[in-house]
C-alpha cells in the first residue's frame, strides 16, 4: 500500500526535476527561511563589505562604561559611611546579614564538635526517614563529618554550613513567594519567566559583582549574592506545582465551600509538595556552589581556602579543603532527595512515637545531651591529634604525574602534548577565525541562526546581546571566550551524545554511570578545577577539560532520559518493518527524541560557559581573567565590563540552542 501511494509522487517530484525540488523546498518553512536568508546575504554581505569592510569592531562605536563604573565605585567607598541610603538601609541590610550568619556560625560552634557531629547525623536521619535508608543517609552524615575534621577543615566547615544555613532559608523563601504569585497569577508569570531564563544563563561570578560594588568585600556580599542566585529554582518549581495541580481535586474543594485562600493551603500546596522539595534540593546545590565561589569576595570557608591553594597552585591543599565540600554536598543531595521519596510515600515507616514533632524533640534532647558532654570533656574544638594532612602527599603524587605522564608517555604522549594540541589545533585556530571574521558578518551570522532557531524576537534579541559585547569595548576578548565556550561544547555533545546512547541502550552501563555521574552533578564549579590544575597544569585547555566535566553529566541525562521516552509503537513498528538497531536509532530513536537533544545542548551551553568563566582561575584567560582581576584587586569597571560581556554572551548562546522553546512560547 505504501508503495502505490508513494511512487507516483517520487515519479512527478523526478519529472519536475530540479524546479519541482525546488518548489516543494519552498513549501516548507525552513526552505522559505534560507532561501530569505540566501536572498539577505546575497544584499547585505557586498553592501557590508563596502561600507565597513573588515576587522574587528569599530572603536567609534565603543562606549567607555569601565570609568564611569570605577567613579561609582569610588563614590560608594567614599559615602558607605554618610550617605542616608548606607546608614539608614544598606548598612542596616549589611549588619543583618553579617551578623544573622555570626549567630549562626557561634550557635554550631557553641554545640562542639560532638554536639554538632549528633546533630548533623540525627537531623538526616529524620529528615530522610527512620527506616533503613534514613540510617543509611544518617550513616552518610557521620561519614562525611568525620572526613572534614580528619582533613583539619573543621572550623572552615562550620562556616561554609552557617552560609548554607542563612543562604538557603533566605533564597527559600523569596523562591516560595515568588513561586506562589507566579502559580497563580498567569500576568506575574509571563513576567518572571524571562527575568528567570536571563538569571539562568547569568555565569555566578556575574552575580557577585554587582553586590561587591555596593557592599564591598566580605560577608554580605556573599551572602545576598548566594540568595538571588539560588532562589531562581525554588521559584520556578513552586510556581510549576502550583499551575500544575490537579484540577479535580481543586474543583472538588471549592465544591465543598473552600475559598481560594483554604484551596491553596488544602490542596495547591499538598500537591506541590513534591516539586517544591525538589526545588529546595536544586536550591541547596546551587547555593554551595555560589558559597564556594564567594570565597572570591572574602566569605571564607571552604571556599576560601581552595581559592588560596589554587591561587598558589597548592593542589594539595586545594584537595583538603575540595573533598569537605563534595562530601557536604553529597550529605545534602542525599538528605534532601530521601527526605522527598519519604514525603511521597503513603505510609510512615518506624515508631510512630518518634514522628511528628516527638522525633525533632528528640533530635533536639540528643543533641543537646551530646553538647554538654562534650562541654564537660573539653571537647569544643575537633582534636588536633586527629587530623591527618594529605598535602604533601598529593603534590608528590601531582610531582609523579608531572614525571611520568606530562610527556614522554609511548604512544599516547602525554597531558601536556594533549594540552598543546588541542589549545595549538583547536583553541587558537577557532580563536582566530572568529576574530579574524568582520564585526558586521558576525552579526548577520548571529541574527540568521538565531532567526532560523526561532523567530525574528529571538534574532533580533540575539543580535542586540551581541552588538552590546562590542559596545562594551571586549570585543576580541569575548571572541576568545566564545572559542572557548563553542570548543568544549562540542566536546561535551561528543562524549554526552555518545554516552547517552550507549546508556539509553545498554541498563547495564546505565547502572554503572548513575552513581559516577550523581558524585559529577553534586561537586560545586571550583572542585573541578583541582584535579584538572594537577593533570594539565594552568592553561587555556584545563578551563576546556574542566568545563567539559562539569557539563557532561547533565548532558548525558537528558540524552537518556530523552531517547529511552521514545514511543514503544513507533520502535515496534520499525523492528515490523526490518530495521537494524543501527536504523532504530538513527532513523526513529534521535528524531523523536529531538527536543530532549536540543534541551541537552542548551543546558551544556549554559554548564559549560559558567565554568569557562571560572577558569580563568586556571589560566583560561579572556572575559574570566578580567571578571576574577575585578574582584580580586576591587578593578569593578574591569571587571563589571567583562561580567556584562559574558551575560550577553550567555543570552546569545541560549537564545541560539532552544529552538523548541522559543517556538512553543511564540504560539502560547
Amino acid at each position: 500500500m505504501t508503495a502505490v501511494v508513494t511512487a507516483p509522487v517520487e515519479d512527478k517530484a523526478a519529472a519536475g526535476g530540479a524546479p519541482g525540488r525546488f518548489a516543494a523546498a519552498v513549501r516548507h518553512r525552513a526552505g522559505r527561511k534560507l532561501l530569505a536568508l540566501a536572498v539577505a546575504a546575497f544584499v547585505l554581505v557586498p553592501l557590508g563589505a563596502v561600507l565597513w569592510g573588515g576587522g574587528g569592531w569599530p572603536a567609534g562605536l565603543t562606549v567607555d562604561v569601565s570609568g564611569p563604573l570605577d567613579d561609582a565605585n569610588t563614590w560608594v567607598i567614599d559615602h558607605r559611611d554618610t550617605h542616608p541610603l548606607f546608614l539608614y538601609f544598606l548598612l542596616h541590610l549589611s549588619n543583618t546579614a553579617t551578623d544573622a550568619v555570626s549567630a549562626v556560625y557561634n550557635g554550631l560552634n557553641a554545640l562542639g564538635w560532638p554536639g554538632f557531629a549528633v546533630l548533623a547525623v540525627l537531623f538526616a536521619w529524620r529528615a530522610a526517614g527512620l527506616d533503613r535508608r534514613g540510617a543509611k543517609t544518617a550513616g552518610t552524615a557521620a561519614a562525611v563529618f568525620a572526613v572534614c575534621g580528619l582533613l583539619g577543615m573543621w572550623d572552615a566547615t562550620l562556616l561554609t554550613i552557617a552560609l548554607m544555613v542563612v543562604a538557603v532559608a533566605l533564597a527559600s523563601v523569596l523562591g516560595i513567594l515568588l513561586g506562589l504569585v507566579a502559580g497563580l497569577s498567569d500576568r506575574f508569570h509571563r513576567m518572571l519567566r524571562p527575568v528567570l531564563d536571563t538569571m539562568q544563563v547569568m555565569p555566578a561570578f556575574a552575580y557577585l559583582l554587582p553586590f561587591v560594588l555596593v557592599f564591598g568585600t566580605g560577608t554580605p556580599a556573599a551572602l545576598l549574592c548566594t540568595v538571588i542566585y539560588a532562589a531562581p529554582p525554588m521559584a520556578r518549581l513552586t510556581a510549576l506545582g502550583l499551575r500544575g495541580a490537579d484540577a479535580g481535586v481543586l474543583e472538588a474543594a471549592a465544591s465543598l465551600g473552600a475559598n481560594g485562600r483554604q484551596r491553596l493551603w488544602t490542596a495547591r500546596l499538598p500537591l506541590a509538595r513534591k516539586e517544591m522539595l525538589l526545588g529546595l534540593n536544586q536550591t541547596i546545590m546551587m547555593a554551595l556552589s555560589m558559597v564556594v565561589i564567594a570565597a572570591l569576595v572574602g566569605a571564607g570557608g571552604l571556599g576560601e581556602e581552595v581559592y588560596s591553594a589554587l591561587s598558589t597552585v597548592d593542589v594539595g591543599k586545594a584537595l583538603s579543603a575540595g573533598v569537605p565540600i563534595v562530601l557536604i554536598a553529597v550529605w545534602l543531595d542525599r538528605t534532601t532527595a530521601a527526605a522527598g521519596e519519604r514525603l511521597a510515600a503513603t505510609a510512615p515507616g518506624g515508631s510512630r512515637l518518634l514522628h511528628g514533632w516527638r522525633g525533632w524533640a528528640l533530635v533536639a534532647a540528643v543533641t543537646a545531651a551530646a553538647a554538654v558532654t562534650g562541654r564537660a570533656l573539653s571537647a569544643r574544638t575537633w582534636p588536633e591529634g586527629w587530623t591527618y594532612d594529605i598535602s604533601t602527599p598529593v603534590n608528590r603524587a601531582q610531582d609523579w604525574v608531572t614525571a611520568h605522564l606530562a610527556s614522554g608517555v609511548p604512544v599516547l604522549g602525554g597531558t601536556d602534548v594533549w594540552s598543546e594540541n588541542f589549545t595549538l589545533w583547536v583553541l587558537n585556530p577557532l580563536r582566530d577565525g572568529l576574530v579574524w571574521l568582520p564585526w558586521w558578518a558576525l552579526l548577520l551570522l548571529v541574527a540568521a541562526l538565531a532567526w532560523l532557531a526561532g523567530s525574528w524576537a529571538t534574532a533580533l534579541t540575539s543580535t542586540l546581546a551581541m552588538g552590546a559585547v562590542g559596545v562594551l569595548g571586549v570585543w576580541t576578548k569575548s571572541l576568545d571566550t566564545l572559542s572557548q565556550v563553542i570548543a568544549a561544547l562540542v566536546v561535551t555533545l561528543l562524549l554526552g551524545f555518545a554516552l547517552g546512547i550507549a546508556a539509553a541502550r545498554a541498563g547495564r552501563f546505565e547502572r554503572w554511570m548513575r552513581p559516577v555521574l550523581d558524585a559529577m552533578q553534586t561537586m560545586p564549579q571550583f572542585v573541578y578545577l583541582i584535579p584538572v590544575v594537577a593533570l594539565f597544569g594552568v592553561t587555556r585547555a584545563s578551563a576546556i577539560i574542566a568545563a567539559v566535566v562539569y557539563a557532561l553529566p547533565a548532558v548525558v541525562r537528558i540524552t537518556t532520559r530523552g531517547i529511552r521516552d521514545v514511543d514503544p509503537s513507533a520502535l515496534e513498528a520499525a523492528r515490523s518493518l526490518g530495521a537494524s538497531p543501527r536504523q532504530q536509532l538513527l532513523q526513529v530513536q534521535l528524531p523523536l527524541a529531538r527536543p530532549a537533544l536540543q534541551l541537552a545542548v542548551n543546558q551544556g551551553v549554559v554548564l559549560v560557559l559558567a565554568v569557562v568563566v571560572v577558569g580563568g582561575l586556571v589560566g583560561g584567560g579572556a572575559l574570566g581573567y578580567d571578571v576574577v582581576k575585578g574582584l580580586s584587586r576591587g578593578e569593578m569597571g574591569v571587571g563589571m565590563t567583562a561580567g556584562a560581556a559574558i551575560v550577553c554572551l550567555g543570552l546569545v548562546l541560549d537564545r541560539l540552542t532552544q529552538p523548541g522553546t522559543a517556538r512553543a512560547r511564540s504560539r502560547g
